[in-house]
């Protein structure tokens, strides 16, 4: 696939269309995956995951040595083998030709398998094979430990070129490979220098309901939770918090959303529809906090699911965070991999994890 810039930023599959006029079988949006593979990349440099990469590249060093060791005791053998096969052919008669025959087929054999042990070898000497090896020299991962700290800010900081971004992705990431699939998710192989692989999950815009992965499941909540005489508001909030989204909204369920499907339903809302929850000023909703920490709020949910932030929830139904400064920046520290865990249940954040000062 290749990028495309011509409307908008998007990875285009031509090659059908190139080749044997066929329309182009695939068209994925940059923004969403690039962010994705963004995060990947800051996340597997952070220090927990340093230490992991240090173990895994001495490992692979140690592999490395014994193959190549394996490859230099192969070549000998073969190379004694050849020369055993040209001294039993030379001292045969010249008149016994079925024998010479069959020692010179020996002969030629023992140095084909010769000049394939070479070739191995050479493969394992290589540059483009010893550089990978020694991609983890220690001089190259203090560097990396040190800088690992401060990228996020280094990465998020306007003076920072996409050239300069494309090129610290490229310093671990070999290849990308995406499928774009039949719902609303792109499937993101990251293929990392040295062979480790990442699967990721990234949501994108489709052009309805019947196009969510969830879309059936998503219907029948919003349904469900419309019976109980909930505002359109309240039941999209609850839907986000739960993992569903709208069609052109990746991040959670736009009340128009829940409008939509009450509507086809035939079911009728509340009189008073509001836009927001309705909480004291000092609590924020989940949407709120997005935008004071300037993150997308679907990070948000992700954390609360996978219950590496936990908090519990207002009988509305929505995640309301206290508007303190101790809980915004304990989130944010969480966001930037400082944290591994944050407990809100109780009235002070409870963190657990690592510092990086």
């Amino acid at each position: 696939m290749y990028a495309r810039y011509k409307r908008r930023a998007e990875y285009v599959c031509n090659h059908l269309r190139s080749h044997q006029g066929l329309p182009a079988c695939q068209y994925i949006r940059a923004p969403r995956v690039d962010a994705a593979v963004a995060q990947a990349f800051l996340t597997a440099l952070a220090p927990a995951e340093i230490d992991a990469l240090s173990c895994a590249r001495r490992a692979q060093q140690q592999t490395y040595k014994a193959i190549r060791s394996n490859a230099e005791q192969q070549l000998e053998r073969r190379r004694y083998e050849a020369a055993l096969a040209e001294r039993q052919f030379n001292r045969v008669d010249p008149d016994n030709r079925l024998v010479a025959a069959e020692l010179e087929r020996r002969w030629e054999a023992a140095l084909k398998e010769a000049r394939a042990a070479e070739e191995t070898l050479a493969r394992l000497k290589s540059p483009q094979a010893i550089a990978q090896i020694t991609f983890g020299n220690k001089a190259l991962n203090d560097k990396v430990v040190h800088l690992s700290g401060r990228l996020p800010e280094i990465w998020t900081d306007s003076s920072t070129t996409d050239a300069k971004r494309k090129a610290l992705l490229r310093c671990l990431i070999d290849k990308v490979i995406l499928d774009r699939g039949e719902h609303d998710l792109v499937k993101v192989r990251i293929v990392w220098r040295g062979g480790a692989v990442t699967e990721i999950e990234v949501k994108v815009r489709v052009n309805s309901v019947e196009n969510l992965t969830q879309g059936v499941e998503m219907r029948e909540r919003v349904l469900e939770l419309a019976r109980t005489k909930l505002h359109d508001d309240e039941i999209a909030a609850i839907l986000t918090g739960e993992g569903h989204r709208s069609p052109k909204c990746p991040d959670g369920v736009l009340p128009i959303t829940v409008q939509r499907i009450r509507f086809q339903a035939g079911l009728k809302g509340l009189t008073e529809q509001r836009t927001r929850w309705r909480h004291s000023p000092d609590l924020l909703s989940a949407q709120e906090l997005a935008g004071v920490l300037n993150i997308p709020v679907n990070w948000l949910y992700v954390q609360i699911r996978q219950g590496r932030l936990l908090i519990d929830r207002h009988p509305s139904g929505a995640h309301l965070f206290s508007n303190t400064s101790r809980v915004i920046e304990a989130v944010r520290k969480l966001r930037n991999h400082e944290l591994d865990h944050l407990d809100l249940r109780i009235t002070e954040p409870h963190e657990e994890g690592h510092s990086h000062g």
